[in-house]
């Protein structure tokens, strides 16, 4: 080893006699416990030397013991501590060339996480000795930063995964039949008056009866989380007084992230996630992660060393040609993962099937995906990570789905996933806005998003449930503000009003923000409604974005990804409106849920809208003009020949002429502008509906109205 790479601080005592040569066969990447004994892995094909570093875990700040690592034919550098206890906290310092126009970013004065580390301590507080290159001089990132940063950086855990499952299963909820509820783990209890103070903000408010029993009474199958993996906030947020609230910037792939634990990150987030994980499937609910495996909290060349920088920096990122100083960067986020690369691909499965066989989660939602799969430069449907996928049995029958864009031009691959995942639907969203929104010229699109968006997911093997059906997200208005303001109000967020888009397609009801005005509350409860029925009897899978069902608000802003705070945690204290707007989210699930060829249809995905007939004002089926006619804002379906859904986008009341079917009647079922629905038979044949809403009216024999 090149003694200039070993830094002068180091005075870690040897492990004398403590460290061993690994077992036969080799245990796997990471920290493996054999007995009392724990085996230690981490590949690195170009260091010179990697050191494991000890601490006490009743003082993190203290290191116990130092050791050096014995690097195999398989660039995997092994060894073995004998009596080492649960709970310890450890790190890496990797040794090797500081090069950064080689690709090469080793420095031996940074204590690198453990990239299989199944538990890491929390950052507490941003520090530049985190920088692993010499900051306030010109090309800075040229000069290696020898300040050691043991007493600021995160360390990795040996923790205990076992779990007493009892009987858990996986629920394995058809895609037929999922409802999927995008939330936030802090966000959804952290204001809740029901979950105990202690435990608000953590995995384990989010396994209390209140938030258990809220779910199974709105209808919702899935729970969709946003990240959990172990995160960090960026230093622009740190110097701003702010964090990365939503996580999408991960350090670690295999550990519950420390934020959400109720001790503060000590070990106990492994056990309390599976407590979680348990709880949800007791009352059916799936477990669905939003994990971030595209890019890593290490950002662009000026970002910290934390762990896969300091580790072997040319393995793990996409650098650029021609220039190996610099990151390509597909996600936005500053660098790119390189799957193209067998040990990272390795990685990401690793991980997927950790969190499938240890945490029993049931399926993922893949942040930025064709960032993942571009195999060698752009998207390709036959990646190698896709085939891996297929080929670890520990995957089958889990819910994949993809966000099919990620940062760039040439990355947006909506429709182009293979079986069997599914894919965020951007189309979806668009269209459905822009219609309520009352634009002219969208009848055939919003038609086609209400069949299932089969241009898009028509090919063989896919058809409706394949697309998962969003209006809102976490990334942009919630549905109260969507209706609220025409215009982002991101001021908090520090950046001078940059971020986010400030593309709504919404419809602000005349007054943007608050109001008093009777009518432009009116309508806009109205509109709330018109986009939770439209979602719900939609085909496809739906997505509903928590607090939505509440009426949520976040005061404009689009963009609350550093909002850790009243901005972005769910408000339980319901007036009026907000509970009738509750109530109205429950009968809708409730109502899709009783009549599931609302969502799907028995035929052939390729022949999939056959049983859907669309008919104007009259009641007669539309002609082929009458989809070019950019003033026709009424729509009408008939669903399998029992249920008629009626939409007016337009600003005047619409008179439907029903269907007549011998003796058979018409009944509504919801009525977006009714405040309460008397099962009442349309008496005269015609159904009068509202400017701005929708009905649902069921077909009933005489003696059944």
């Amino acid at each position: 080893m090149d003694g200039a790479h070993r830094p002068a601080h180091d005075r870690g005592a040897a492990l004398t006699g403590a460290v061993g040569a690994p077992p036969s066969p080799l245990p796997p990447l990471g920290a493996t416990r054999d007995g009392a004994d724990v085996d230690f892995a981490l590949f690195s094909r170009h260091a010179e030397a990697v050191e494991l570093c000890l601490f006490a875990a009743d003082d993190p700040l203290r290191q116990t013991a130092r050791a050096t690592l014995t690097r195999g034919a398989d660039a995997v550098w092994r060894g073995r501590v004998r009596a080492l206890p649960t709970g310890t906290p450890y790190g890496y310092r990797v040794h090797g060339p500081f090069a950064p126009q080689d690709g090469h970013r080793f420095n031996p004065a940074k204590l690198l996480t453990d990239p299989y580390a199944r538990a890491i301590t929390p950052l507490r507080e941003w520090n530049d000795r985190l920088l692993g290159h010499a900051i306030g001089r010109p090309e800075e990132d040229l000069a290696r930063d020898e300040r050691d940063d043991a007493d600021v950086a995160p360390r990795s855990l040996i923790v205990d995964t076992a779990f007493d499952w009892g009987d858990d299963r996986p629920p394995r909820t058809p895609w037929e039949r999922t409802v999927i509820y995008e939330a936030h783990c802090k966000g959804m209890t952290a204001r809740h008056p029901e979950v105990p103070e202690e435990l608000r903000g953590t995995y384990l408010g989010f396994a209390t009866a209140p938030i258990l029993e809220h779910l199974v009474a709105l209808g919702v199958t899935a729970v969709e989380l946003l990240p959990i993996h172990h995160a960090v906030s960026e230093r622009h947020l740190a110097r701003r007084g702010l964090t990365n609230y939503w996580g999408y910037n991960t350090l670690g792939f295999f550990a519950p992230d420390a934020r959400f634990a109720s001790g503060g990150g000590c070990g106990e987030q492994v056990r309390e996630f599976q407590i979680l994980v348990r709880a949800l499937h007791r009352v059916g609910i799936e477990v669905i992660l939003d994990v971030v495996y595209n890019h890593t909290a290490e950002g662009d060349r000026l970002g910290p060393t934390l762990a896969f920088r300091g580790i072997d920096n040319r393995t793990y990122y996409r650098l650029a040609d021609g220039s190996l100083r610099d990151y390509v960067n597909y996600t936005g986020c500053g660098n790119t993962l390189d799957l193209r690369q067998p040990r990272v691909r390795a990685l990401v499965v690793d991980s997927l099937r950790y969190w499938v066989e240890v945490m029993h989660v049931d399926g993922f939602r893949f942040d930025l995906a064709p960032a993942l799969t571009r195999d060698p430069e752009v998207f390709d449907a036959d990646a190698a990570l896709f085939a891996d996928l297929r080929a670890t049995p520990a995957l089958a029958g889990v819910k994949l789905i993809a966000e099919p864009w990620d940062a760039t031009g040439d990355g947006y691959r909506l429709g182009a996933y293979p079986v069997p995942w599914r894919e965020w639907n951007d189309r979806y969203r668009d269209g459905t806005r822009r219609w309520w929104r009352g634009e002219p010229g969208r009848i055939g699109e919003f038609a086609t998003r209400l069949a299932g968006s089969l241009d898009v997911f028509g090919a063989p093997g896919r058809g409706a449930p394949a697309s998962v059906n969003f209006v809102t997200a976490h990334d942009g208005f919630s549905l109260r503000d969507l209706v609220s303001f025409d215009h982002k109000h991101n001021a908090a967020n520090g950046e001078d009003g940059r971020d986010g888009t400030d593309q709504n397609w919404s419809w602000n009801c005349g007054v943007e923000g608050a109001s008093d005005d009777p009518g432009v509350l009116a309508l806009r409860a109205r509109q709330q409604r018109n986009f939770l029925a439209t979602l719900l009897f939609s085909r496809g899978v739906p997505m509903l974005r928590a607090g939505d069902e509440l009426g949520q608000t976040q005061d404009g802003n689009n963009n609350a990804y550093s909002q850790d705070n009243a901005t972005t945690w769910l408000d339980w204290e319901l007036d009026g409106e907000r509970a009738a707007l509750l109530a109205v989210a429950r009968r809708l699930t409730s109502l899709a849920r009783r009549h599931p060829e609302l969502r799907h249809s028995e035929v052939r995905p390729e022949t999939e809208a056959d049983d859907l007939v669309w008919c104007g004002i009259d009641g007669a089926p539309l002609r082929q003009e009458d989809w070019h006619d950019a003033s026709r804002h009424t729509l009408g379906l008939r669903v399998g020949g029992n249920l008629l859904l009626l939409c007016n986008a337009g600003a005047d009341e619409a008179t439907y002429t029903l269907p007549t079917d011998g003796e058979a009647r018409w009944a509504p079922l919801f009525d977006s502008a009714r405040d309460q629905i008397v099962a009442a038979p349309a008496a005269d044949g015609r159904y009068r509906l509202a400017g701005r809403s929708l009905a649902l009216l069921g077909r009933c024999s005489p003696n059944s109205c």
